[in-house]
Order: C-alpha cells, then sequence, then structure tokens
C-alpha cells in the first residue's frame, strides 16, 4: 500500500494507493477504519459500518474487475457525510448483474452500495474512472 497526503496537517490522511491484489480489500477496510477514528465530530457506529462497507465493495469491485495495476481511495469528512471516491485505470463504468445465489460469485456490492450512499456518481475519462458514494454520516 501506498498512502499519499493530500491533507492539513490537523486532519487524517485522506488517500491511499493501492496494488490491485486481493489484500487491497482488508487494507482499504484498515484505512477507513483509521480515517473515521479520527475525524470529528465523530462518526456513528452504524454510519461506520456502511462507509467500511462500501469501502470494501467498491475497492473488490477495482480489485475484480477493473483494468490496470491500481486503485486509490480517497475518503473526505462532510458536515452531513462521509464521500468515499475510488478510482481505477479502467474507463468502462460499474455494470449491475444478476447476484449469484449459488455459486459465490458476487453480484451483490454494486446495489448495496448505490442503496447504502445518499448519491453515488460516476465519472470516466480516458485515463479512468472514479466512483463517488456519498453516506450519511
Amino acid at each position: 500500500m501506498r498512502t499519499h497526503t493530500t491533507r492539513l496537517e490537523t486532519e487524517p490522511t485522506n488517500r491511499a494507493v493501492f496494488d490491485k491484489r486481493p489484500e487491497a480489500v482488508p487494507h482499504a477496510r484498515d484505512f477507513a477504519r483509521a480515517f473515521m477514528d479520527k475525524i470529528r465530530p465523530t462518526v456513528d457506529t452504524q454510519a461506520a459500518a456502511s462507509v467500511e462497507l462500501t469501502v470494501s465493495e467498491l475497492v473488490t469491485n477495482a480489485v475484480r474487475h477493473a483494468r490496470g495495476a491500481w486503485c486509490s481511495l480517497r475518503l473526505l469528512a462532510q458536515p452531513d457525510g462521509i464521500a468515499v471516491v475510488v478510482a481505477d485505470a479502467d474507463p468502462q463504468p460499474p455494470q449491475e448483474r444478476t447476484p449469484d445465489l449459488n455459486d459465490g460469485t458476487g453480484g451483490f456490492g454494486w446495489p448495496m452500495v448505490q442503496t447504502l450512499a445518499k448519491a453515488v456518481t460516476v465519472t470516466t475519462g480516458p485515463g479512468g474512472k472514479s466512483v463517488r458514494a456519498v453516506l450519511p454520516r
């Protein structure tokens, strides 16, 4: 994991870049937990669990489905929410698919993110895409 700081000295580190490997997912969850532990006012327990789940799902999607060798995670504390931004080098937007109830190959994450978040936006360009989910605080 490579961590980049884009902050004032009084704010927690809010951006990390991960090699697209399966271990990026638990590292991203740890990063999100550490971020939320440091911001004030504190994040409600249920809201923190939703942020952590959203981070996990978006980073998992980038690791499993996106082209390229990296993905990044950026967290932003807002007065009424937490913005989770995951970027990767693949310009293809996320695709909803039928959840797999038999073989465990997924299909649940993207709809779950859309349900948990107050707003979800996908920005694409020649250098890749970013998925931004804003969750209640």
